[in-house]
């Protein structure tokens, strides 16, 4: 694409509106005849270490740094032009310079037209909320494939193209923004893809990294406080989440969620499910849970059917509703929706049974961070254990969400027998801060059913060597992450792999 064309992708289709700063320029503004407009943009970026040769850089203006001190970095390595809100005073870069009113908004749109907006080839189904986004996800996924739909996937667990291979994006790419996503849909095109479940958090929606999606249906699971440290409040949160029901052509709703009430009559279209008997288009009834999994009845606009899920979880019934109904609005039929929840094998990380030796406890990982999500867990378990009920939990360090450590504590030592308090991912916070905490949490409550192991690995090792055979170990809150982040090391972390290793090290003892 031409740096002309580019400026006309970005809605600046005159030049008078494309400021060029180019070395010896009279004044701002290149003619329509300058050879500038005439350069081969091949990518674009926003970070200067990822800068390839033909690339677009986008400066943009961030709490700590400003992306114009990194223009000539990105020009050094290969960039051929720069977009950016505005030069500084006395900024005269070497190379083209277009001044569009949003910088993040710009980095998403670029990153659209030059992947050719992959997108608009493809169903796409996009899931958010505070919990249930990845589960509801995979079997979205899962649900669509049985419909004979090539289906990829983009999730924080991973993406996949149609041919169902889980991939994982490079580690610098911790948060796929924009050009990732854009770059992954248009894989998954060539990939012969039809459709693709994208999770879209609320820092996604936030600073656009999915901005330039074309969002076929939204499916939102439900909202409790979350990512306080970023949006600051729990209306800005919801504020966030809400743009994808506003951006998307059809909505699966939860109604048993208050905050479903600001979201209905948003898009264009919607359905609504429940499984707590609330008038709804997808009702469930009659859950059961047994050794084969989940069992409901489902009342729903294509009929009433029966309905098995081989998970745990009573929770799981709602994302299973909300998979489902995303999945008949892409024209799936009541037998493909049941045969593909038959035969749905879960997902990595979230509620994951790890492989047991003879006499040893039964060990669960799950992603379960946050007070609502881990009370889920927790009473999932209690209601399937005949023994005593364990977990390993910790916090994350830094200004995220602090004040949900305290709640955590709570919730772990009120629904478990014994609760394990531990690192995740505390980076630059002291951990015994975030321990002490969580013990705060635990005696306030009037509890001390608890102890306090820093080190992870130790933490899971003494969880499953005290357990018995009958008894359940939850390791909470990794799930399927692959690192773990301990003051200023990254390291790599597989939670299955160190329950594994503590099963197989408590049989040799």
């Amino acid at each position: 694409m031409r740096l002309a064309e580019l400026a006309h992708a970005l809605n600046l289709p005159t030049f008078n509106q494309a400021v060029s700063s180019r070395p010896g320029a009279a004044q701002p503004g290149p003619s329509p005849t300058d050879p500038a407009w005439n350069t081969d943009v091949t990518g674009v970026t926003h970070n200067a270490d990822w800068v390839q040769p033909g690339d677009a850089f986008v400066a943009i203006r961030g709490a700590k740094f400003d992306g114009h001190g990194f223009i000539e970095k990105a020009r050094e390595r290969g960039a051929v032009a720069v977009l950016g809100e505005g030069l500084p005073q006395g900024l005269t870069p070497a190379l083209p310079y277009l001044q569009v009113t949003d910088a993040r908004a710009a980095l998403a749109d670029a990153a659209a037209a030059l992947a050719g907006h992959p997108s608009r080839a493809l169903k796409v189904v996009g899931i958010t909320g505070t919990d249930g986004k990845t589960t509801t996800s995979w079997l979205a996924r899962h649900l669509l494939r049985s419909a004979q739909l090539a289906t990829g996937l983009l999730s924080t667990v991973g993406y996949e193209l149609p041919d169902g291979e889980l991939r994982h994006f490079p580690a610098h790419f911790t948060t796929p923004e924009a050009p990732q996503v854009q770059a992954t849909l248009r894989e998954m095109v060539r990939a012969g893809g039809q459709a693709v479940v994208l999770e879209a958090s609320s820092h996604a929606l936030a600073l656009d990294r999915v901005r330039g999606v074309d969002w076929d249906v939204a499916v939102w699971t439900h909202l409790s406080s979350e990512h306080l440290d970023f949006h600051g409040t729990v209306e800005n949160y919801f504020a966030d989440k809400r743009k994808l029901i506003e951006q998307s052509r059809f909505a699966v709703l939860n109604a048993d969620d208050p905050w479903t009430a600001q979201l209905t009559r948003v898009a264009p279209a919607e359905t609504t499910y429940s499984t707590e008997g609330v008038q709804a288009d997808w009702q469930a009834s009659q859950i059961g849970e047994r050794a084969t999994g989940l069992h409901f009845q489902v009342r729903s606009p294509l009929g009433e059917f029966a309905a098995r899920l081989p998970m745990i979880g009573r929770f799981n019934v709602a994302n299973a509703l909300a998979a489902m109904a995303a999945a008949a609005h892409l024209s799936a039929t009541a037998e493909q929706l049941q045969a593909g929840l038959a035969s749905f094998r879960g997902v990595p990380g979230r509620m994951e049974l790890v492989p047991g030796v003879a006499g040893s406890p039964r060990v669960i990982v799950d992603f379960a961070h946050t007070p609502p999500s881990l009370e889920k867990a927790l009473s999932t378990l209690r209601a399937t254990t005949t023994g005593q009920l364990w977990v390993v939990i910790g916090s994350a360090g830094g200004p995220r969400d602090p004040y949900k450590r305290a709640p955590l504590g709570e919730v772990a030592t009120r629904l478990a027998d014994h609760a394990i308090f531990t690192e995740e991912d505390h980076r630059d916070t002291p951990l015994a801060d975030i321990l002490t905490e969580m013990e705060r949490g635990a005696n306030d409550a009037g509890r001390s059913n608890y102890a306090s192991i820093g080190h992870r690995r130790e933490a899971i090792r003494y969880a499953i060597g005290a357990a018995q055979e009958g008894d359940t170990v939850l390791l909470a809150g990794k799930g399927p992450e692959d690192t773990l982040e301990r003051t200023t090391e990254t390291l790599p972390w597989d939670e299955v792999a160190e329950a594994k290793a503590a099963l197989e090290h408590d049989s040799q003892t």
